[in-house]
């Protein structure tokens, strides 16, 4: 038993190591403007927009990893892959990221931003489904269980809803992110604590 507890919070530091170096990527992209002047950063304004953005919804990742990592039985090989899927798709946010902001929310990039936050969240839907089908009733409610998919499945059509209004309207896009974004500032389910 010490051993498969071992292995869930080797899990859980690997991760916390990788979405601290994603975040890391992300400021290094941040650059300065060349002017002395406060009006000289008014032009970054789709930088740090998209910063601020990308840097929430790592946190948010990181929230809800965490908090479904207390759930967390000894970790299967399919949910330590799904794992690391997540977080190959969350190591691509410092691109997209950069794309969006250099372009100043521009289509295309808006649309992968967008395509990328339900890539995301696909997998991370898939991670949560496998943790919690095997976390005890004791722990997870059926209820609680309903929820969170339902929860999670408003998410994932907000963000794809996103995608596509970005092909028209890549500003609008943008904040239907920032909207989806939202429902997964709590990662439990109100009224549904263990």
């Amino acid at each position: 038993m010490r051993e498969e507890k071992l292995t869930a919070d080797r899990l859980a530091a690997f991760s916390d190591a990788v979405f601290a170096v994603i975040v890391t990527i992300m400021v290094l992209e941040l650059k300065a403007p060349e002017q002395p002047s406060f009006s000289a950063l008014w032009p970054l304004w789709p930088t740090a927009i998209s910063y601020a953005v990308s840097y929430l919804f790592i946190a948010i990742i990181w929230i809800n990893h965490h908090y479904l990592m207390r759930f967390m039985g000894p970790p299967t090989l399919g949910l330590i892959w799904i794992n690391f899927v997540h977080l190959f798709l969350v190591s691509l946010l410092p691109f997209a990221t950069a794309w969006t902001a250099d372009t100043r929310l521009a289509s295309s990039p808006v649309v992968l931003y967008a395509g990328l936050f339900v890539c995301i969240d696909i997998a991370y839907n898939v991670f949560e489904r496998g943790v919690l089908a095997r976390a005890d009733d004791a722990q997870v409610s059926p209820r609680m269980r309903r929820l969170a998919r339902r929860r999670s499945l408003v998410v994932l059509a907000g963000f794809l809803t996103a995608m596509l209004v970005a092909f028209v309207a890549p500003r609008v896009g943008f904040g239907l992110i920032c909207g989806a974004l939202i429902l997964h500032l709590r990662p439990d389910v109100r009224g549904t604590r263990p």
